[in-house]
């Protein structure tokens, strides 16, 4: 079966596939979504932080050790959270494959009202064994500049983060699965201000500190932002650049100066 995805033809009757990215992406500057999408064009992009890919890997080793015996991590038990244990599915190192979330057994949804196919990769899932219900996780790291600040989910950068976190749940609850509303960012904090050695004569060592942070999902405007990102794929012109967007700037000063 082909597949619907890239630039947008309208004329497709296959669902339309886009990613979580694509959906922020659209909510940060609907005129840089309908020119990637619609238009084709491409924006300058950076790559990835490795070292943030190295920690989701490293704490994904240590996760599946206790999902493949079905038992409780030390560290949620240390904090008398005994009852979540890593998730197992038969579908779940599928489910953690973001770049083809489109494909079979990924992790995705179809929206019937607008036959957009949404979805994404995901970092973890644990069940509650109190209340049989799944909750999502997200992996993030940091290095805090501030020594004793407190990691929380206030500073207005991460309200991405709480997006992406209130999509998934809106996707996984559609898989036919139980889902808490609470999902959890476990946060892998860079420690600067230790006094304990950083370089030996082999190796490096960083230790982090963690923080488990509970987050009360919001899934009210995750449809109504799919009809409206429907609406601009199928409309005619290009609507204007918000005012906080770097390239709309770019472009208008190229133009104007």
């Amino acid at each position: 079966m082909s597949r619907h995805r890239g630039v947008y033809k309208p004329e497709m009757s296959e669902p339309y596939e886009l990613s979580r990215y694509r959906i922020e992406n659209f909510i940060q500057c609907p005129a840089c979504f309908y020119l990637m999408q619609v238009r084709g064009i491409k924006f300058p992009s950076i790559p990835g932080y490795n070292i943030n890919e190295a920690t989701d890997v490293l704490l994904k080793k240590d996760f599946d050790l206790h999902r493949r015996s079905g038992t409780c991590h030390p560290f949620l038990r240390n904090l008398e959270m005994d009852f979540l244990v890593p998730y197992q599915h038969s579908n779940f190192e599928l489910w953690t494959q973001s770049l083809h979330f489109g494909a079979e057994g990924r992790f995705h949804t179809v929206h019937r009202g607008t036959n957009l196919k949404v979805g994404g990769g995901l970092d973890d899932v644990w069940f509650n064994t109190k209340t049989g219900q799944v909750h999502l996780v997200d992996y993030k790291s940091t290095s805090q500049k501030s020594a004793g600040k407190i990691i929380t989910l206030d500073d207005w950068w991460k309200a991405s983060y709480k997006r992406q976190m209130d999509f998934y749940i809106w996707v996984m609850k559609r898989q036919g699965i139980e889902t808490s509303n609470i999902g959890y960012f476990l946060y892998c904090d860079g420690d600067r201000f230790t006094d304990k050695p950083f370089l030996n004569d082999k190796n490096a060592t960083m230790e982090f500190k963690i923080s488990l942070i509970a987050y009360e999902s919001n899934l009210s405007w995750v449809e109504p932002t799919l009809r409206k990102i429907k609406a601009l794929l199928d409309a005619p012109n290009c609507p204007g650049h918000t005012k906080h967007c770097d390239h709309g700037a770019f472009l208008n000063a190229c133009l104007y100066s």
